[in-house]
């Protein structure tokens, strides 16, 4: 994906003022070229990433988007410089930023690329204020002329994520989630950033505050040209927000397309289950839908190696020759895929089993089944201890009568009994053996 890109990276102290152009006259802000990321060493090493490529272009929404664990918040967290690469490299505007760089750069790349986070909670600093918060960027980078420009600043971003001046005085842990993580935007877009990483931004919020959250994000990049990398898991949401769409699977992108594309046709079977995964709002067709579920061992590398691949229509896709054929046969035909598949319910349904099941349940819990004055009383326990053998003649009794809960209190106080008994019997032995002797 990043071979578009012909130009090579450049060693620079500073970022150039655009990136490189690529062969469809686009500026390629952030490309990533064959990374690895590895964690641990030796024999515990866990290779998290595997040769991942792709670019970001100015202006765009990209998303990434995969199940848990998938890698998705590694390459996030490696675009500014927090996981290191073992193979591979992260260039913005054609210039190297993975790796050892100048100090000079390593603060460019802090200035001009910011992450919003998945949780809001634990993102923000709960002894400092919004105020703090907010201006902790200005601080370290000195983006303002005087205090009053501070002020002014920090209050025009409060206001313009959604909030009141008032609010700069108050704690993180006094606000809901959707405010905290409006707090997490605004420290964010105060440092007037080029790419914002945003790491599920909206999954740990309710579903009424995901849409506000989101119409804010699109709202700035409306106004300062942002380019995001919007990571996600939630395909619905993602498919309304995105330019473009990347998916991985264990840490290795398998298809990257426009969004429509993506939707229109998923070729990679794993995109097929994803998409296939998307809940429907009628209750009625989501419990006939058919899932999709991918399974890996389709798959048959053995001899035939898979490559990452340009299949036409700005559309990649990773797999061996075989299936890169099928897929371009696939999608020169033209006809949009249906990952989603609803049966017609005339498959039998699978309720007379879990009833026959039942069955046996409700014949070995007999004893739920009792009688209106089996009553299991305390009194039948305590006469059953003053006489335990008329008590285990009752529980017989009450046994065969099905009185459960009154064989039980009559057995448990007659057992009772006969241990009381016994201990007495047993302390008068000894005291007359100590009186014999």
């Amino acid at each position: 994906m990043a071979d578009n890109t012909t130009t090579k990276a450049v060693r620079a102290s500073h970022f150039p003022e655009h990136g490189p152009i690529n062969e469809e006259g686009k500026e390629v802000l952030l490309s990533i070229k064959n990374i690895d990321i590895t964690f641990g060493k030796g024999d515990s090493a866990v290779k998290a990433v595997t040769d991942a490529s792709f670019d970001i272009y100015k202006g765009e929404t990209f998303s990434l988007v995969g199940e848990s664990g998938s890698g998705k918040t590694t390459i996030g967290r490696a675009v500014i410089r927090v996981n290191p690469l073992s193979a591979g490299e992260i260039q913005y505007k054609g210039v190297r930023i993975s790796g050892k760089i100048p100090h000079s750069l390593d603060r460019e790349v802090i200035r001009n690329v910011q992450m919003v986070f998945q949780d809001p909670a634990a993102s923000l600093n709960e002894r400092a204020t919004v105020d703090y918060i907010i201006s902790e960027g200005l601080y370290n980078f000195h983006l303002y002329d005087s205090e009053a420009d501070r002020v002014a600043k920090v209050e025009n971003m409060i206001n313009e994520v959604g909030l009141l001046p008032e609010h700069l005085t108050r704690y993180p842990h006094e606000f809901s989630g959707g405010q905290r993580q409006r707090i997490g935007i605004a420290r964010a877009m105060v440092m007037e950033p080029e790419l914002v990483v945003a790491d599920e931004p909206i999954s740990a919020l309710d579903v009424s505050i995901r849409a506000q959250v989101l119409n804010l994000m699109k709202k700035f990049q409306r106004e300062k040209g942002l380019t995001y990398l919007f990571i996600a898991h939630d395909l619905s949401v993602v498919r309304f927000i995105s330019d473009r769409i990347g998916v991985i699977y264990k840490g290795r992108i398998v298809e990257v397309a426009e969004a429509e594309e993506l939707f229109d046709f998923p070729l990679h079977p794993y995109t097929h289950s994803l998409i296939s995964a998307i809940p429907i709002p009628d209750p009625q067709l989501e419990k006939n839908k058919v899932l999709y579920t991918y399974d890996p061992s389709i798959h048959d590398y053995s001899e035939d190696k898979p490559e990452f691949v340009n299949i036409g229509h700005d559309h990649w896709i990773y797999g061996n020759k075989k299936e890169i054929e099928e897929y371009k046969a696939i999608r020169e035909k033209g006809e949009p895929l249906k990952p989603i598949a609803i049966s017609d319910g005339s498959e039998p349904q699978p309720e007379p089993e879990k009833k026959a099941e039942a069955a046996p349940a409700e014949e070995d819990n007999s004893f739920l089944q009792v009688p209106v004055h089996d009553t299991g009383s305390i009194w039948f326990s305590v006469l059953s201890f003053f006489l335990p053998i008329l008590g285990l003649i009752g529980a017989f009794i009450y046994k065969h009568f099905h009185h459960f809960r009154n064989y039980k209190a009559c057995l448990k106080g007659a057992v009772i009994g006969f241990i009381v008994i016994g201990v007495i019997l047993a302390i008068f032995l000894l005291l007359m053996l100590f009186a014999v002797i």
